[in-house]
């Protein structure tokens, strides 16, 4: 290399050199763009991963129900720990006052809805139910998965029962009736506005007909779809013309004596739970989700529960179980996503026992909660609950409502008019067979 060459090259390495030398605020810039960089690269890449996340999001929508029947704070404490566990997934409650018409995809419903949703509306859940078992479970069809239950009992206001000069609840239909015209006819100053019982029939209550119909028929041992009774088998109801003669005789009994509230066919289930609560009403039939309800507005020494008089027989004391269910649209798109949901309502059944207190509680494997076991209230009606045999209704057959509004219809007719009680059971009975055919 020659001289001129290396001297060159010295050159070049001394200006570099005094280039970087001379240059420091460059070097310093780059190295802060360099930071900054490095600083903001993990926002940046969440910002995009978050909008990757939101863009992939699936939605659906459950009834607005939801919120009626688990209150609003419990529905968002539920739908935000699903959230939370399944980020890609978004459940939220229907408006239905959002005027878009879309019909929600997860359904929550009680009894008095059953009927309806189960006739077209209800996704058959067995293939999914079936696969979560992991085998062939041979199980009749279903359409929901049950949260859980309750039960009809008898609930009695103590003072006013008291006053009418008696110390306990009555046990038989004629104790009952006998009780019922005692305050009914009472002109005390504390029974004056106080009536002995009520009955509430009207259409918009959809358990009316089960609680304060057929629960006095179910008392006495009757069932609609007897064991060994081949119409019955065939999953047709069948009315016991000579025992359910003298349950309809009885309700009519009350009708004439003037010992029902007003309002008859008027009024709903909730109504009269706001009189009972208010001491207008001595004793009525009501679900055992009514205990927390009248537990805080009357207090636990005003009232009292038992189980629904009877004639004083022996025989079965039958009931139904009333509760609350999840199900899915039988047009909803992504059903493993709503069942992966239902799942989710299915592992909280003893959370939400407990939040109801409800009793029984489940619908399987009844393993009573501590609040049936220590509290007073809840051990009593558990004690009922284990000494009854438990009857099918309609509310979980397609076609409930007509059953039952055909029920209605003939009993409205006998009350109000001469015809016999075996007249309008023949009248009943035809209608049914008649819906039967139909089908």
């Amino acid at each position: 290399m020659s001289l001129l060459e290396k001297a060159s090259m010295i050159n070049i390495n001394n200006k570099k050199m005094k280039k970087s030398i001379h240059n420091p605020k460059r070097t310093d810039i780059f190295l802060i763009i360099v930071l900054l960089i490095l600083i903001s690269s993990p926002f940046i890449v969440n910002l995009f991963n978050k909008a990757d996340v939101e863009n992939k999001q699936i939605s659906l929508y459950i009834s607005p129900r939801f919120e009626e029947l688990f209150g609003t704070e419990l529905t968002e404490a539920l739908l935000q720990e699903y959230r939370l566990q399944n980020p890609e997934l978004l459940i939220q409650v229907s408006d239905a006052a959002d005027g878009n018409g879309s019909s929600p995809d997860i359904f929550l419903f009680d009894e008095g809805d059953y009927g309806d949703l189960v006739t077209g509306s209800l996704l058959q859940l067995n293939t999914f139910i079936e696969h979560e078992a992991d085998s062939a479970v041979n199980i009749t069809e279903q359409y929901a998965i049950p949260l859980v239950s309750f039960m009809d009992l008898f609930f009695y206001n103590i003072d006013v029962l008291t006053a009418a000069g008696f110390d306990r609840p009555p046990k038989t239909r004629d104790e009952f009736l006998a009780y019922a015209k005692a305050v009914s006819g009472n002109n005390s100053e504390l029974l004056e506005n106080t009536t002995g019982t009520a009955i509430s029939l009207s259409s918009r209550d959809r358990q009316a007909v089960s609680r304060d119909i057929f629960s006095w028929m179910w008392a006495t041992g009757g069932d609609f779809w007897p064991e060994g009774d081949g119409h019955a088998l065939q999953g047709k109801p069948v009315l016991d013309m000579r025992n359910m003669a003298n349950d309809i005789s009885f309700l009519r009994s009350l009708y004439n004596e003037r010992v029902l509230a007003y309002g008859t066919f008027d009024s709903t289930g909730e109504q009269r739970l706001e009189e009972f609560a208010d001491g207008r009403i001595a004793m009525m039939i009501a679900s055992s989700k009514a205990i927390p309800f009248l537990r805080e507005r009357m207090g636990d020494d005003a009232f009292g529960i038992t189980n629904i008089p009877d004639t004083g027989t022996a025989g079965n004391y039958n009931i139904s179980l009333s509760g609350i269910y999840a199900g899915i649209n039988i047009n909803c798109e992504h059903r493993d996503i709503a069942w992966s949901f239902l799942v989710f309502l299915a592992e909280k059944a003893e959370f939400f026992c407990d939040v109801f207190k409800a009793v029984p509680g489940g619908f399987s494997n009844m393993i009573p909660g501590n609040y049936a076991r220590d509290d007073p209230f809840y051990s009593k009606a558990w004690g009922i609950y284990e000494t009854s045999q438990i009857v099918q209704g309609f509310s979980k057959k397609p076609g409930a409502a007509a059953y039952e509004g055909v029920f209605l219809e003939e009993l409205q007719i006998f009350f109000l008019s001469n015809r016999t009680a075996q007249e309008t059971l023949t009248a009943i009975q035809q209608r049914w067979d008649e819906i039967d055919n139909e089908r």
